[in-house]
């Protein structure tokens, strides 16, 4: 996939991401790191059982990014909680 075609998708799956978890965006720049990050976070996740990773700009490849950038929202959250006290 292109630099471009993965900052399209990591910026949808970064939105969806965070619209699922917190239901308000964490802001384009942090949805977007947290998108491609989820990108390749979901890929490794969805090898590890068996299932293909990202592959183009496809729906499965936006099923796999979101996955991986909910459980990134998720541990970005617990640790940002943990850390505020």
């Amino acid at each position: 996939m292109s630099f471009v075609a993965w900052i399209v998708l990591g910026l949808i799956a970064g939105f969806i991401g965070s619209k699922l978890v917190n239901r308000r965006g964490e802001g384009i720049l942090l949805n977007i790191l947290l998108g491609v990050v989820g990108a390749f976070a979901g890929g490794w996740l969805f090898h590890i059982f068996g299932a293909h990773g990202v592959s183009g700009l496809t729906l499965h490849s936006l099923i796999v990014a979101v996955s991986g950038s909910v459980v990134l929202l998720v541990l970005y959250h617990t640790l940002r909680r943990r850390r505020a006290w």
